[in-house]
């Protein structure tokens, strides 16, 4: 970019754009001379903002870094109360113990999951700022630029609050000309930074249930989320400012059928706010934790002919999580449990490395050498008989029910239960749960645990509530500096500016 040059990895498929038509042209070396001239042609070079929210492999960053599967999800999912990566009795999984360290809360400024997430986010941080100036290069007006930028900008928002959760202080980078190493803002100077960019931007953001972009909606309720975790992030609650922020999210609804939101087509949801398009068919990748939970033999019971795409018997629910949903709950088959069977010849099958049927459990015992069935599975995004491994669902980043939940939250906080019970209730209605008489602390807590599973939204919650520091099932209680991640020591050593955050060795 600093030598004029749109490279490819910026825009090179505008499939991974914000929009929903994936058949638009590619690109690959064009001079800033000769492109990016026009509104059009400033659309195409927004897309490849959009595009980094699928995250990338470890041949850019040495450490996979997708969202919706390794490290990133992983990382997220197994340091809450939510998920485990067991090391199998076959060896499997044990991957020089970095699933363990996470599950222990053992991690280190050394571990290959932490990367993940920084390299992730600042990815998308850099790949904003290039996409900025070359927007601030085009020969649009001021006016133009400005709401082009309001998206780009709300993009980087997005991925500050994730260093803002995770990291707390983090180094604040707008300008891609700046060429000396970035200094450390405290956590509280990115919360700063985070609230008064969507603050600015919000009116200049699209209006309406604009799907895939980075709109109004969307806006409100990354700021409502900011809000709703102020206490933790600065030690001031924000609760009034949540529900305002919630106040102004509309044009959604709750889906009659939950699982709707996680069908292949699932873009036609009506309650989705924000979500990262996929499609095999246009070269999407990252979207494979299908593929990461089902026991290998799984291809049988989901094809007949046992061509399913590869299944890799590893992550799985915490121990506690599936029976902790009432029997009528639906989000319960979010979960996968109980004796699978071959779809050709219905007999019952049995896990490929040992011969044990294969009947997913909830428990997981021992850990360490756990069997090959243990660990009830992820199963909350619809599956078809030929996917391949890489998924066409969109994976969901926010919907219509967190807004009905952070509300709840918010009333609840401010001591209008009333308010709060109405909210659950409406939520519970949905899953055919019976409504509660009284809503409590743990009824919201477990509210968030069985409305949200698996959406990577688990951790953060376990911290606001308190219980991220307790004991639970192979963990034991986590001291109160682990409510952040280490900065990673290869980044540290690059960059003397940087001070790695408190009590880390």
């Amino acid at each position: 970019m600093k030598n004029r040059i749109i490279s490819a990895f910026l825009i090179s498929s505008l499939a991974l754009g914000a929009c929903t038509d994936l058949s638009e042209t590619l690109y690959d070396k064009v001079s800033m001379d000769e492109y990016g001239q026009t509104p059009a042609e400033v659309k195409t070079i927004v897309s490849g903002a959009y595009s980094t929210l699928r995250g990338f492999d470890s041949s850019n960053g040495g450490v996979n870094c997708y969202p919706c599967s390794e490290y990133v999800f992983f990382m997220l999912e197994c340091a809450s109360d939510e998920a485990c990566v067991p090391t199998r009795d076959t060896g499997d999984w044990d991957d020089a113990g970095q699933y363990r360290e996470i599950q222990y809360h053992h991690w280190t400024a050394n571990s290959t999951l932490v990367l993940s997430l920084w390299n992730y986010a600042f990815q998308g941080i850099g790949n904003v700022n290039a996409i900025i100036y070359q927007v601030d290069s085009s020969a649009l007006t001021d006016e133009a630029k400005a709401t082009v930028k309001a998206e780009l900008r709300g993009l980087r928002a997005y991925y500050y609050y994730q260093m803002l959760d995770q990291f707390g202080s983090v180094p604040i980078v707008t300008d891609y000309t700046q060429k000396e190493l970035p200094k450390l803002s405290t956590r509280q100077e990115v919360f700063n930074f985070v609230e008064k960019e969507l603050k600015e931007i919000l009116p200049l953001l699209p209006s309406g249930a604009v799907y895939a972009t980075f709109n109004q909606n969307v806006g409100y309720t990354l700021l409502a989320r900011l809000y709703l975790n102020a206490e933790v992030y600065t030690g001031t609650p924000r609760w009034q400012e949540c529900l305002d922020a919630c106040d102004k999210v509309s044009g959604y609804s709750l889906e009659t059928d939950y699982f709707a939101n996680f069908a292949q087509d699932n873009e036609k949801s009506k309650e989705i706010i924000f979500a990262i398009p996929y499609d095999h068919k246009e070269g999407t990748v990252g979207n494979y934790l299908a593929s990461m939970t089902f026991e290998y033999n799984q291809t049988w019971a989901f094809s007949i002919d046992g061509s399913y795409p590869w299944c890799g018997n590893g992550i799985s629910a915490q121990p506690g999580v599936y029976s902790s949903f009432d029997e009528t709950d639906i989000r319960r088959k979010s979960l996968m449990v109980g004796q699978q069977y071959n779809m050709a010849t219905g007999a019952p099958l049995s896990c490929q490395k040992d011969g044990t049927p294969l009947n997913y459990t909830e428990e997981i015992e021992p850990y360490e050498k756990a069997p090959q069935a243990a660990g009830a599975r992820l199963n909350k995004y619809a599956w078809k008989t030929d996917d391949i491994w890489e998924r066409d669902n969109d994976w969901v980043l926010m919907r219509y029910a967190e807004i009905l939940l952070m509300r709840a939250e918010a009333n609840f906080r401010l001591g209008f239960d009333g308010n709060a019970l109405l909210l659950v209730n409406q939520l519970r209605g949905r899953a055919q749960v019976a409504p509660l008489a009284a809503v409590t602390e743990e009824d919201l807590d477990k509210e968030w645990l069985h409305e949200f599973v698996f959406e990577g939204l688990r951790r953060t919650v376990n911290i606001r509530f308190g219980t991220y520091f307790q004991p639970w099932w192979n963990k034991d209680a986590t001291p109160t500096y682990k409510g952040v991640f280490p900065i990673p020591q290869s980044v540290l050593d690059k960059n003397p500016n940087l001070k790695q955050n408190p009590d880390y060795l």
